[in-house]
This record gives structure tokens, sequence and C-alpha cells, in this order.
């Protein structure tokens, strides 16, 4: 067998296993239209819209409310995971009492680090008599 007929197999080869997978794509696609996500159409259309990218193909719509949906739940387990195994830890002084409050969104801080988000919380001030009121009624 020459070079030539070898090459011949092998892309006949690869083309085969190439057309499988694009069965196995368009069957998993259409699998999607029987599937209704926990994210809305509307509301991945919305923000796939907000970042530019405008489609009408729903099954393509549906596989990026599955892949978000994937990801919250990742993340959601990783949180969790994050805080049991802080509660698993001993109490040592009282600050750590103290920060119980602020403990979920740290949580969700590190576990959301993990996958390449940082997220940064806004410091609440409630020391200033002026806090929570109405702009307008404000004295200053």
């Amino acid at each position: 067998m020459n070079q030539s007929q070898s090459q011949s197999q092998g892309g006949q080869q690869m083309s085969e296993g190439r057309h499988e997978d694009d069965t196995a794509l368009a069957d998993f696609l259409a699998s999607l239209m029987d599937y209704t996500p926990a994210i809305p159409d509307e509301l991945v259309e919305h923000y796939l819209g907000k970042s530019g990218f405008q489609c009408p193909d729903i099954p393509l719509i549906r596989l990026v409310a599955v892949a978000t949906q994937k990801f919250i739940a990742d993340v959601a387990t990783d949180a969790l995971q994050h805080c049991k195994a802080r509660q698993s830890a001993t109490v040592k002084d009282k600050r750590d009492k103290q920060q119980k409050d602020k403990r979920p969104m740290d949580d969700l801080s590190k576990s959301l680090r993990e996958y390449g988000v940082n997220v940064k919380h806004q410091e609440y001030f409630a020391d200033s008599p002026s806090a929570g009121l109405d702009p307008a009624s404000r004295e200053e």
C-alpha cells in the first residue's frame, strides 16, 4: 500500500467520524426542542442580544440555556461545599460569630472565583443617620 492510498483511507475514516459526530449533534439539538430548561428562552435571547449575538435558532438558544443552567448548578454546589467546610470548622473566636451573616456571600464568591468570575460586593454603611433615607429627604 503506498502513501497516497493510506492518506485516502485515513481521510475517508475522518470523514465518516465527522459525519457521525454531525449526526449526533443534530440529534442532540433536535432533542432540545422537547426539553424545557429552567432558564426561559426569552431571557437567554435578551442577554444574548445585549452581548451582540442575534440568533433565531431555538435549539441553539436552548443549548445556551442548558449550559447556563449547568454552570449555575455547579457554582451553587461548590458554594454549598464551601459552606459545609466552613461550618464543620470550629468557631475559635467571637469575630467569626459576628461575621456569620456575611459568610454565604463569601462562599459564593469563592465558588465563582474558581470559575474565573470575580465578585466584589459593596460595603454596607449604616453608621450615618441618613443611611437608607430617600435622597430628597436627606439634609446635607
